[in-house]
Formats: C-alpha cells, structure tokens, sequence
C-alpha cells in the first residue's frame, strides 16, 4: 500500500480507503440482535482484509443504515493507533438534531472519539449555510472536538462545483469528500482549492458513480486496455498528487483485488495512461464530433435557472458516455434518478423537453439550436423506470 499525507490533518491516509456503505446488513436501522450473523461475518471479514492489505481508513456515515453499528462490534478490538475512522452526519436546520445524531454515531462506533468527521451532503448553499452559521452543525462539531471526540473535521458533497468551492473558502474544514474521476472531471477546481487550503481530498465513489466499472462496456474494456477499466481510473486519479484517496466501497472482502492492482503501476502512471487516454479522447470526437466534444458544455445554465428545472448538463453528459463508449446501463441509472434523488442529484428529466422553451436560458450555449433535439434523443436512448438512490431504498 502507498500512502499519502492527508492535507492539514498529517494523517499518512492510504491510497484507498474502505467505503461502509455496501457491505452492511440494512440501510434502515434496526436492532444489534436483528442484524445477520453472515452480515456480521462477512463485514468484519471485509475489515480484516481491508487492514491486512494496509487499508487502514474506514470510512462510514449515520446514515449507511447499520454500518456503524456493526462496525462497533470490530472497530473496537483493533489496535486504535492503527486505524483511521471517519464517520459523516448530515447537516440540520436545529443544531440540537445534529448534536443528538452524532451522539449516536460514537455510541454505536463504541469508539472514544473518531478521527474524521465529515458534514455529510453540504449540497446546496443553504446547507453550507446552516453548517457554518454561528451556532450551527459546525460549532457543534468543534465542540465535540475541543472534548477529544473528535480530531479533524470535513464535509462531503455532491454540490455544483461554485457551492464546494464556497464551502472551501470558509477555511474551516480540514478535508473534503467529493466526486471527481475521468468521466467527469468537473471540479477539479474544487481539488485546486482545497490544495491551496491544505485539506485532505478523499474521491468519493470513483468505480460506482465513475461509472460502475465493476460491469464495464467491451467498448470502454477494449479502450482501456492493458488495463481494465476500474484500474486506469484508479491510476487515473491517483496519478494526481493532489489527491489523497479514492473510496473502495467494499461489498465483500474481494473487492479490494482490481483495486490493488493499481497501486504497484503508480510509478509508472506517466508512460502507461497517455495512450489509454488517447484512445478514449479520439474515439469521444470521432463519435460526437470535435466542435462538440470540447465545447458542449459552454454556457449551460443550472436547473434552477431551467425551465421545467432540466438538468441540461447531466442529461448530456450522460448522452455523451452512452454514444462513445456504450456506457448505456450507468448512464441510464443516473438518468432517471432525475427528479428522484432531491439535492445529491438535482433537477428534472428531458422527458417534457418538447413542451418547455429553452432560447433564453440556451442564450450563451454555441449549440442552442441544436440541444433540445438532442435532450429529447437523450430521453429516448436513456428514459425508463424511476431510479432511487441506494439509501432511499
């Protein structure tokens, strides 16, 4: 395993970190004694691996259902000075919910205190806003660490670039929780700063939300080899030093094993990934155009300034993957978790798109003439049954 420091914290934070929002026995609370002895088995398993390959940092939140309760039977019987524990708790408009909430992640973690908090889905400004506020989730978090509970405070989000970086500005969080990977490398402006800030940047869900390349396209398989696709973006990211970690959310104890595969190419990150990143570059313009391919998302405006409240630039975003590298089953999943999955993924489907006038919100946009036609081809590649997200279910 290599291992990175982790921004202002000093953390030595591995490569990967162990995700605990797969391998736990319910995504709703229940009972200790409710929970399946071959839950239990298989999650403890999937520690000890975790820690065997050098992946100390475990990573979980209140609202994983009952990860941390199980984590609590293990965590506890490891050596303490060995691990990294980061829990998450997410923003309320009363502080006082916050407070309870978090009391009840130590409780069931049974640890002293954690290492990492996180602010869970700081996703809009008005969750900033009650998390940094005088009196709010985030003075109750630094009391918790004034009495040792706590060492480190961060957030986790899934917000527009312009809201994270926001969030960054405030200077008062030691790490931050995002997405960005090779299919979608967005804010990387959001990395920049945080870099200048000293935070920790821990890369949320780059194999599910990266495009579930645990079930890749022959397509994108044939344009990433000699590696697989889950290796190149792990090298992908990695390969940038400003990033720390990259989230493995581990169903079982074999799913760190592609993973590790990337950690002896690091050094040769450099010479291996130019020619794979070639190859997925030219086959995108060759099937979607050069014009396209580098200005499509010029000008787009944000769901909340859309008629009908589209999310112009996901909807062709995902166009774009299902046309140059068949990436047709994630981006239908995402797709129709529009309208579905509130804050961690606003704004509507185009399934109404031939019914809303878009010239004026287009009017900075160098293909408004042509994107309603192709939001409502992306509709007819993509549209299907309602998709929720993982703990909505």
């Amino acid at each position: 395993m290599q291992y990175r420091r982790f921004g202002r914290t000093d953390l030595s934070m591995p490569v990967f970190s162990c995700g605990g929002m797969r391998y736990q026995y319910k995504w709703q609370d229940v009972p200790g004694w409710q929970i399946s002895r071959d839950s239990q088995i298989n999650l403890e398993n999937t520690i000890r691996r975790a820690i065997d390959v050098g992946i100390c940092h475990i990573e979980t939140a209140r609202g994983y259902g009952t990860s941390e309760l199980q984590l609590g039977r293990i965590l506890p019987t490891l050596p303490r000075d060995q691990i990294i524990v980061q829990t998450k708790i997410s923003p309320t408009e009363n502080p006082k919910d916050f407070r309870q909430t978090l009391e009840t992640s130590l409780n069931h973690l049974r640890l002293e205190s954690v290492d990492l908090l996180g602010l869970h889905g700081i996703n809009t400004p008005e969750l900033l806003q009650q998390s940094v506020r005088p009196g709010g989730c985030l003075d109750v978090a630094k009391s918790f660490q004034r009495q040792g509970r706590v060492r480190f405070i961060g957030f986790s989000t899934h917000a527009p670039t312009s809201v994270i970086l926001d969030a960054i500005a405030t200077n008062q969080f030691d790490y931050v929780n995002l997405h960005w990977y090779y299919i979608n490398q967005s804010n990387w402006a959001a990395i920049e700063a945080a870099t200048r800030h000293d935070m920790g940047v821990f890369i949320i869900s780059p194999s599910d939300k990266g495009g579930m390349l645990y079930k890749p396209s022959p397509k994108l398989v044939d344009l990433c080899y000699p590696l697989s696709p889950m290796v190149f973006n792990d090298l992908f990211c990695l390969s940038h030093p400003q990033v720390h970690t990259l989230s493995v959310g581990a169903s079982c104890p074999t799913d760190f094993d592609e993973h590790l595969k990337a950690v002896a190419l690091l050094d040769q990150a450099k010479h291996i990934l130019p020619p794979i990143l070639n190859k997925l570059e030219q086959e995108a313009i060759a099937t979607l155009g050069e014009e396209w391919y580098h200005t499509w998302h010029v000008g787009l405006p944000t769901p909340d300034r859309t008629p009908g409240g589209l999310n112009i630039w996901t909807i062709l975003w995902l166009r774009n993957l299902a046309l140059a590298y068949d990436m047709v089953d994630y981006a239908r999943t995402r797709y129709n978790m529009l309208g579905n999955a509130g804050h961690w993924l606003p704004g509507a489907k185009a399934d109404r798109v031939n019914q809303l006038d878009l010239s004026s919100c287009l009017a900075a946009s160098p293909h408004a003439d042509k994107i309603p036609t192709l939001l409502a081809e992306a509709d007819r590649l993509l549209g299907g049954q309602s998709v929720q997200r993982l703990s909505q279910q």
